[in-house]
């Protein structure tokens, strides 16, 4: 059953790491540039030059594809793991400490996880304006909140342990306490947690670029080319359901890469 888990997470681990090597080198990739436009071949079909089409401009859907790999999924994940190291700092230090610090965080995170976050990221990037960096700052506003609680609540639980109480009776300072004693514990939950975000935060950075509150034309991403293409849907739809597919197919895997990283902790877990 170990082994079976395992084969399963390093299998979704490979497609992953393929998804996010393909994106670092789409610029290599790219049959065609990915930003010229061509007013002889508007709204081709696929075809042998353009594999995908062309879109209302011309230009090559298969070179934005892989362009817009780069901007979907390296700022997913570049927000994941900003979001994961403020959420896990702050839990931890309100988990050891208490008092007034854990109080004022906890509060903030209870009234930013009371609101929807896609609707409060939509709020966030209206007020900031449409740019790649704004949404990651829109999206992250209430992102680190899920890893707060969560390490909060993992080192309640393991500061109870008498290995904690050995280590303070020993002369270990707090900071050793935290980095060597408590944070080994309990990195692997907050890791998964991350993991499974990758999907949701990217589905997030399409939905606001679909909106124009993300990334602005005529840069390359999933979402606006979707949000370009949806007018003429009828006419071409392989504009929609390329790019749509991109974001259903990573989506899928990083999620999937989620489950299985779940699924090998839970096993090892309980192997132990």
């Amino acid at each position: 059953m170990k082994n079976k888990v395992k084969k399963r997470f390093l299998f979704f681990l490979c497609l992953a790491a393929g998804l996010m090597i393909i994106a670092l080198l789409a610029p290599y990739l790219v049959p065609n540039d990915p930003y010229e436009t061509n007013p002889l071949v508007l709204k081709a079909p696929p075809c042998a030059k353009y594999p995908f089409g062309t879109d209302k401009f011309g230009r090559c859907i298969l070179s934005r594809v892989l362009m817009g790999a780069q901007t979907s999924i390296f700022c997913a994940v570049l927000l994941v793991l900003i979001t994961f190291l403020v959420g896990t700092l702050l839990g931890v230090l309100c988990g050891y400490y208490e008092g007034i610090l854990d109080a004022l965080v906890m509060r903030l995170a209870d009234i930013l996880m009371s609101l929807p976050e896609m609707v409060l990221a939509i709020a966030v990037a209206g007020v900031l304006g449409g740019s790649i960096v704004n949404a990651m700052i829109a999206l992250g506003f209430a992102g680190w909140t899920t890893y707060a609680r969560l390490a909060k609540s993992q080192v309640l639980i393991r500061k109870k342990e008498y290995f904690i109480s050995a280590a303070k009776m020993g002369g270990c300072s707090d900071l050793h306490i935290i980095s060597f004693h408590i944070l080994p514990n309990i990195i692997g939950p907050l890791i998964v947690n991350a993991t499974s975000k990758i999907g949701t935060t990217m589905i997030g950075f399409a939905g606001l670029s679909f909106l124009g509150l993300g990334v602005q034309v005529p840069m390359a991403e999933w979402g606006s080319m979707i949000n370009e293409a949806r007018a003429y849907l009828q006419l071409t739809p392989w504009a929609v359901l390329f790019p749509g597919a991109a974001i259903v197919l990573t989506v899928s895997v990083f999620n999937l890469l989620g489950d299985a990283a779940r699924d090998l902790l839970d096993v090892e877990g309980c192997h132990e």
